[in-house]
């Protein structure tokens, strides 16, 4: 019997241990990108084309290699910054394993030139699938120039789960952020497809995070500052007036390092105790110094999870600084005119001598005066309007479309879909609502009840009828933003004061991205540059709201899970818009509101359920009500 074990080419196992460091195009710049900083680069360029499938290139003004070192780095577990195994314990920098070059070399097409200060020419390497395939000597700037080409071109499989080039770049620019927000001392540019998306100077870390973030938050940020024998925390926390249901940034760095850990994320929140709504985000920035042999990086292939020794100690340190941070910023003393205490500052006359003798003045009122006795009734008759009928003529009242009729909270919807003398519900395409149409019959002159401000009851042939309100409207306006994103069309409605609306730079890069989207929905958006726009007109539905909070959930929905297909993404962007603008409950509804939106909602292609598969409609039918008797 042969023997069935043995060892894996070196291009297979150099793929297999690509599969941990290289998950996608954001993990080659991330891991470049911290090469750059360890080798002391001042000056750092991120190039991307394609969302990074065809390029991903990094330059930097770093101290660069020898020939040797060149190629040796592309070597697995080449590293330049581990002699023993004790050094895991005392890392001060970014990359220490010594597989992000093999593993990407691994993957992809890679050529590299750099050159040291003290040499002549630099070294020009290309290799493609771990194969050398050229190194020779050329000229070269004092650094290191990575090109990363045709990322997974020998794994077509890993290269077709790649998601769309948006996502991709979404990825690239979170992990862009991070690496450029706690290495404010180093100069950052990214270019996407030919076009700048950002350029930051070297600066202070406050000054670096209204670069990345929007000028806004410079008025909404608390500093934070704690020296502890086992932490220190250096910082900013946002006000509770910065808080957002969702995409608020949230940072921790330790030893210079991005990392990831809710249970630290949920001690600043703690700090917030009752100072935000259920569900409420709030945006921090913070650095963490804790010594290195306290700390594991070592447990998580991406190096964004790190092990603490005295996590339950230093929870509690976090969530103290960040309420005392939190308590100087509400610190400022305010005059309290009620209390006892209160100086009494007598008044004096010119000379500032003689004491003043003030007497108070005395009112004196009727306390029989009723100013509304006093206007006769022929007086308001005189005041009545009149006349205004004339403002009608022209118009036949018999030939106005049911359809034009506006409801001042549900826009437009067609009383003739749902008429008080009952109607036959068209229910076509639903599977749930087709087994047995006459349920939904509705008896004749049946009248609706609000209930609860949350349901909608009315008397069915079949027994009775609830209606969720919210959900109602959610499926109504889902379908409606979905045919405008579907025909290109939507109703702009300009505003009298444009508003401006200020967006880090992924956010930034997701706008873009679905701008026409938002013009078929009615939003006529503008730039102003540098991450700045302004909104001129919105939705005609959309008063009362605010379209800097709506436009602000609609991208981070957008981030969270970006579809690859249109439609998927018109679906996302339909639902998300829905469900801000539909009523909340325990909104009030009148009658003819209350039919106006039944009318819609079984217009609709699917009434019986939401978007996202909640139930819409419950009938009681006869037989249930009589089993409470």
């Amino acid at each position: 019997m042969q023997d069935i074990i043995h060892l894996l080419p070196d291009s297979v196992a150099n793929q297999i241990a690509a599969g941990e460091v290289v998950q996608r195009p954001s993990s080659v710049v991330k891991e470049l990108m911290e090469n750059a900083i360890d080798a002391g680069a001042t000056k750092v360029e991120v190039v991307i084309s394609d969302g990074g499938r065809t390029l991903i290139q990094v330059i930097d003004n770093g101290c660069g290699m020898s020939e040797t070192d060149a190629r040796l780095s592309f070597e697995r577990h080449a590293t330049s910054k581990i002699r023993k195994a004790e050094d895991l314990f005392a890392l001060s920098t970014m990359g220490f394993r010594g597989e992000a070059l093999a593993s990407i070399a691994a993957v992809a097409q890679v050529e590299l030139i750099t050159r040291r200060a003290e040499d002549e020419l630099g070294t020009s390497i290309v290799l493609s699938g771990s194969t050398l395939e050229e190194q020779q000597p050329v000229m070269a700037p004092v650094g290191s120039n990575f090109k990363v080409k045709n990322l997974f071109f020998n794994i077509p499989a890993r290269r077709k789960f790649l998601k769309s080039q948006q996502t991709e770049f979404n990825n690239i620019v979170a992990e862009f952020e991070r690496i450029a927000l706690i290495n404010n001392s180093i100069d950052f540019s990214l270019r996407h497809n030919e076009s700048d998306v950002v350029s930051l100077q070297a600066s202070s870390f406050r000054k670096r995070i209204l670069d990345l973030f929007g000028k806004k938050l410079n008025s909404l940020l608390v500093e934070v500052e704690v020296m502890n024998p086992l932490i220190n925390i250096k910082g900013f926390v946002g006000t509770p007036e910065s808080a957002r249901k969702r995409g608020a940034q949230q940072y921790f760095f330790v030893n210079g390092r991005y990392m990831r850990h809710a249970y630290f994320a949920k001690a600043v929140t703690e700090a917030y105790s009752q100072m935000l709504p259920q569900g409420e985000q709030i945006p921090f920035f913070l650095c963490l110094d804790v010594e290195p042999d306290h700390i594991d990086v070592n447990i998580h292939p991406t190096k964004t999870e790190i092990k603490f020794e005295d996590e339950q100690i230093l929870w509690k340190i976090i969530a103290a600084a960040v309420r005392e941070a939190l308590g100087r910023y509400n610190a400022a003393p305010g005059l309290d005119f009620d209390a006892e205490d209160i100086l009494d500052i007598p008044a004096m006359d010119l000379s500032g001598n003689t004491p003043l003798t003030v007497t108070p003045p005395k009112i004196s009122y009727n306390p029989n005066y009723n100013p509304y006795r006093s206007i006769s009734s022929e007086y308001r008759k005189q005041q009545q309007v009149s006349g205004w009928e004339s403002l009608y003529d022209g118009i036949d009242k018999n030939n106005m479309d049911s359809e034009e009729m506006v409801s001042p909270l549900l826009g437009e919807y067609p009383v003739s879909a749902f008429g008080a003398a009952g109607v036959a519900l068209d229910v076509k395409g639903n599977e749930e609502l087709q087994s047995d149409d006459k349920l939904f019959d509705v008896e004749d002159n049946a009248t609706f009840m609000q209930f609860k401000g949350q349901y909608i009851i009315t008397p069915v042939k079949s027994g009775l009828m609830l209606i969720h309100q919210r959900r109602a409207h959610i499926r109504v306006l889902y379908e409606k933003y979905l045919k405008q994103l579907s025909e290109k069309r939507g109703y702009v409605q300009q505003l009298l004061f444009p508003e401006r609306i200020d967006l880090s730079v992924g956010d930034a890069a997701v706008l873009e991205s679905i701008m026409d989207e938002l013009s078929f929905l009615g939003f006529d958006i503008s730039s102003l540059g540098g991450g700045c726009y302004a909104v001129n007109g919105v939705p005609a539905d959309l008063d009362g709201l605010s379209p800097v909070v709506l436009l602000q959930e609609i991208i981070s929905s957008e981030i969270e899970e970006t579809a690859t297909v249109q439609e998927k993404r018109h679906e996302k962007i339909a639902l998300s818009m829905a469900r801000r603008v539909a009523i909340v409950v325990g909104q009030y509804l009148s009658g003819e509101e209350m039919n106006r939106l039944i009318g819609k909602l079984f217009a609709c292609e699917m009434p019986a359920r939401t978007p996202d598969g909640k139930p819409i409609i419950h009938i009681m039918s006869d037989s249930d009500i009589e089993k409470f008797f």
